[in-house]
């Protein structure tokens, strides 16, 4: 199962904030927010960071999604 953060990039749309400023509420690195960019794993820590600084669920923010075999 690969990691989707599309529900984050849409929930920082509809705020009208940028990466940057999630990295700056969220007190997390730049870093982990271009990891997160590329679909890779973060922490739960940091899923919680972010999920406290936007006050919403992780499920409000990632998914799990099968990965493509081809």
């Amino acid at each position: 199962m690969a990691v989707s953060y599309k529900k984050l990039w849409k929930l920082l749309i509809d705020r009208d904030l940028k990466k940057k400023d999630l990295a700056d509420i969220a007190d997390i690195s730049n870093y982990t927010v271009t990891k997160m960019s590329k679909g890779e794993n973060v922490t739960v820590e940091t899923l919680g960071k972010i999920c406290a600084a936007l006050n919403c669920g992780v499920d409000d923010i990632m998914e799990f999604v099968p990965e493509d075999n081809q």
